[in-house]
């Protein structure tokens, strides 16, 4: 079934919400503050009247997207309303709009018994929901609520070459998105402008031993990126690529899927594409 009214389970409410008033009580709402998934918006109001300095964004109440990255997001029971798609895409657009060293806060309910959808009691439509697990830092449980942390994989894994070779150094990486599963981040030695590439978290050397479900992850991240790419930069195409194993130019024992956008006039005489793995091969 189409989840059309994951809106209608937004509350409208005369004081902060639970969560934000434990996260204000920790102080930890930092900097550029964002809801993502505000509602109404009443928790942007309320601490603004502290004078906090927060934006609000709702695809339905309050639809105008954010132009910049925050140094905190909250993003309280979107997740819980959500098919796995969508929420796939909420934590990718997340990632995407916390600053490099920033955190955000998703909160999601430990209260409900039958997970689906259901006719909500107040505007008669069918609306969803359902339980939720993240693979993030719990910083906050009951019966009723938990609140995970989130860093940035490149912030959290710098320096660690046991995670991924990829983190051998203590230097900053451009991510540019997240899943449950795998993240991306710009190429240290990119062929075009944005070049990007997604990886597994879990480190395997073989794209052919990846899980189906680690697989499917990678390329829904893939789409993610070359849309805010085709957006962002505008390019011409794409190549999209993957070196599996060292005949086929793999240097770096862990997945990595080559984004790289394309544009008229880069080369000479693009024709051929991925063909040109082998020079020779490539015009037909």
């Amino acid at each position: 079934m189409e989840n059309l009214n994951s809106h209608r389970t937004a509350k409208e409410r005369d004081k902060m919400s639970y969560p934000t008033r434990i996260l204000l009580e920790r102080d930890l709402l930092q900097g550029d503050i964002l809801d993502f998934g505000c509602g109404f918006g009443k928790d942007v109001e309320k601490l603004q009247e502290k004078n906090l300095n927060v934006t609000g964004y709702d695809p339905h109440y309050h639809p105008e997207y954010p132009e910049k990255q925050f140094d905190t997001i909250i993003c309280h029971y979107v997740l819980n309303v959500l098919q796995n798609q969508n929420q796939a895409k909420v934590l990718f657009e997340v990632s995407r709009l916390l600053k490099f060293v920033g955190k955000a806060y998703f909160s999601v309910r430990r209260d409900i018994k039958k997970p689906g959808f259901r006719t909500h009691f107040v505007h008669k439509v069918k609306t969803y929901q359902t339980n939720v697990v993240l693979p993030f830092k719990s910083v906050f449980k009951n019966e009723n609520l938990e609140i995970y942390e989130y860093q940035h994989y490149c912030v959290l894994h710098q320096n660690q070459p046991k995670i991924s070779p990829f983190f051998e150094k203590l230097e900053p990486k451009e991510q540019v998105g997240e899943l449950a599963s795998c993240f991306a981040f710009r190429d240290k030695f990119p062929v075009s402008k944005g070049h990007t590439l997604v990886i597994p978290k879990r480190v395997v050397s073989n794209y052919f031993e990846l899980s189906f479900k680690e697989q499917s992850a990678c390329w829904f991240l893939v789409n993610l990126v070359k849309a805010e790419l085709q957006k962002e930069l505008k390019p011409d195409g794409f190549n999209i690529g993957i070196n599996a194993g060292e005949a086929a130019g793999q240097t770096v024992p862990h997945v990595h899927i080559h984004v790289i956008p394309r544009y008229k006039g880069d080369m000479e005489n693009p024709r051929g594409g991925v063909r040109g793995v082998i020079p020779e091969r490539m015009s037909y």
